[in-house]
């Protein structure tokens, strides 16, 4: 009997958490990573348009789902973003998103609810608060704050991959996922939901380089999969080094103190044609405003590595 209360109790502590995607390499490992972690409980998987259209990214998103074996809903999501026309990056994920690694066609589909309203139902009717990960463009979380903002109190933190406090990726001055739709961005950084930054300047700072791909590619079913799918990715190469900014997402929620961090307001740039999707990040308190997320800066490089494979090592 107390075995069981123990087992109970486990479950109840787990951390609620809905991952918005848009499959892409890097994705791959950020989701293996979630599904297969013990004090997570993952409720539901949403696709937006980002890396490759929505399409190929819910195709994506079930593929995944299915090779992991495990039962988590894959609803649709955006198309395209706010106000801009689409520009992917499929030059860097491959046509499919996930060039590098035969997935078998999936048998399931996307539940019949819409991104944002199979959001809102799980949010509203969970008994704690969720935690939301985007690691695509932030569509379908700006709608979901526009459309439903009774969400808000329901939501523990948005912990997004995106943005930058230097320079872009996308564009000079702007990251791929807040390039691809400022206008979203703008909107969740302006919700007063709790948000924390996980961008560009984190990913530069831990690389894994042709050792470390090799030690994920001898784990399990999982590693052979990733180290497949890196071979194909252009985040750096396979032999300069990866980067895995995805991954700094879940790290962030799984082991946050691997960060530094400094709370600081946020601007997104969406007017300027030079800087549009700009992370305009306040790190002196210039503007005297009242932070708006909670900024990460810096990792401990070593920590993160040897994290990230012992998290891989616990998938099948």
């Amino acid at each position: 009997m107390l075995g069981e209360v123990d087992v109970r109790v486990k479950t109840f502590n787990k951390r609620k958490l809905i991952i918005d995607t848009d499959p892409g390499i890097d994705d791959a490992v950020a989701i293996a990573i979630a599904l297969f972690d013990e004090t997570l409980d993952v409720k539901l998987i949403t696709t937006v348009a980002g890396n490759v259209n929505v399409d190929k990214t819910t195709q994506n998103a079930l593929k995944l789902v299915e090779f992991f074996g495990k039962n988590v809903p894959v609803a649709k999501g955006a198309d395209k973003p706010l106000v801009l026309e689409l520009e992917d990056a499929s030059e860097i994920h491959g046509k499919s998103g996930l060039d590098g690694y035969e997935f078998k066609l999936p048998n399931r589909k996307p539940i019949e609810d819409r991104a944002i309203v199979a959001m809102k139902k799980i949010i509203m009717e969970s008994d704690i608060p969720i935690t939301l990960m985007p690691i695509g463009p932030l569509t379908n979380i700006a709608l979901l704050l526009s459309v439903y903002p009774e969400v808000k109190g329901n939501i523990q933190e948005i912990v997004l991959m995106g943005g930058s406090t230097t320079r872009g990726n996308k564009t000079p001055m702007g990251e791929f996922n807040m390039a691809t739709d400022p206008e979203a961005a703008d909107i969740v950084f302006r919700s007063g939901v709790p948000i924390v930054m996980c961008g560009l300047d984190v990913g530069e700072d831990a690389l894994l380089y042709p050792e470390d791909s090799e030690r994920i590619k001898r784990l399990n079913k999982t590693g052979d999969m990733i180290y497949s799918l890196f071979k194909h990715y252009r985040g750096g190469s396979l032999h300069k080094g990866l980067k895995m900014y995805d991954s700094f997402a879940i790290a962030y929620i799984l082991e946050p103190e691997m960060f530094e961090t400094q709370d600081c307001y946020v601007a997104v740039e969406t007017s300027s044609p030079l800087t549009k999707g700009c992370t305009v990040v306040d790190l002196n308190n210039y503007w005297g405003k009242e932070p708006n997320a909670k900024v990460c800066l810096g990792v401990d490089e070593d920590r993160f590595k040897e994290w990230l494979i012992n998290a891989i090592a616990k998938c099948i």
